[in-house]
């Protein structure tokens, strides 16, 4: 096992764009280097492994689900970690913690044993969305202390003037606009760092991932409803063999108050996935994912389970459209 492997977290806020960077930099990725990808999600069900093709060679992945990594007491995201490390043997490592979670406490962790002689942690990555921040939006003063490099996305409709007002209103520290999370390697802090040579420890014992389980009956959906003071999630996954009406799951996302959306779906229009924020359009792509169908929705305020769910089965190809 590696020893002082750099570990890079992306953090930011709900739908900034965090998984979009960690897609740029994978595809970035050098051919001599092997990468491990920790991501926490708030909900149970799991997606951004799905967005972001979890099957490349070179690169291994796991999630801790069902809430903050940094606020949990530590004990399921330090396993997945321990299993993730000696699975993967990474020369690098990325953690994208949840956009509701706090990325201090994070750094305590992984700065405390048994992490000391493991992780080289790099100065934090945080991303902020264009279209919500302002020159006032408040970053406490000892998160910036760790960040090395502010990313502003979404950033198609900043001026230059705006950009350069930005720059000097976080001046000294890096500031960087971007669109879709492109970012370039050579900017990430701390990517010339290597790893050295160390064995690991054993110290946490084997972990099963909650939702590691298998469809009873292919038409019903596992489903996981998280509830917890930031918010309250719903998540399902279909089996691979259900399909559904694109159009229809556009028409039913459109009447509910969400805060954000993400899912891969197959639809009519085959294999696709999106997200959003505050009930926007979803922004549909390709996806590589054939593993099952996903879609993870995040609330201010708790709904109705059973209602939501059988709204979306009636989105499905072979279903009548009733919402």
């Amino acid at each position: 096992m590696l020893q002082h492997i750099p570990t890079h977290v992306i953090a930011g806020t709900l739908g900034a764009g965090k998984t979009s960077v960690l897609r740029s930099l994978l595809a970035q990725r050098p051919s001599t280097e092997r990468w491990a990808i920790l991501i926490n999600e708030f909900g149970d069900i799991g997606l951004d492994s799905a967005l972001l093709d979890g099957n490349q060679d070179g690169v291994s992945f796991t999630e801790v689900a069902g809430g903050c990594v940094c606020c949990v007491n530590g004990v399921p995201f330090q396993v997945a970690l321990v299993q993730l490390l000696r699975k993967a043997k990474p020369d690098r490592l990325f953690i994208e913690p949840s956009g509701l979670g706090h990325p201090l406490q994070l750094l305590e962790q992984l700065r405390d044993v048994p992490w000391l002689d493991v992780l080289a942690v790099q100065p934090i990555v945080m991303v902020l969305d264009a279209q919500k921040a302002t020159e006032s939006t408040m970053i406490e003063p000892a998160l910036l202390a760790q960040t090395g490099l502010l990313l502003l996305n979404k950033c198609d409709s900043v001026t230059p003037e705006q950009e350069q007002q930005w720059q000097q209103a976080f001046a000294p520290l890096p500031l960087l606009c971007t669109r879709q999370g492109q970012l370039v390697y050579s900017a990430l802090p701390g990517h010339d760092q290597q790893a050295g040579q160390q064995p690991l420890d054993d110290t946490f014992a084997a972990y099963s991932p909650k939702m590691s389980v298998l469809w009873r009956d292919p038409q019903q959906p596992i489903c996981s409803v998280n509830a917890q003071e930031d918010g309250w999630s719903i998540g399902w996954r279909w089996h691979p063999s259900q399909q559904f009406e694109l159009m229809r799951v556009q028409f039913w996302l459109m009447q509910m108050p969400w805060r954000r959306a993400k899912c891969v779906l197959q639809t009519n229009a085959g294999w696709l996935s999106g997200n959003a924020l505050d009930g926007q359009s979803i922004h549909w792509q390709s996806s590589e994912w054939r593993k099952d169908s996903r879609l993870e929705l995040i609330f201010t305020e708790a709904q109705d389970p059973q209602q939501l769910t059988a709204e979306l089965a009636a989105c499905r190809v072979s279903q009548s459209f009733s919402v």
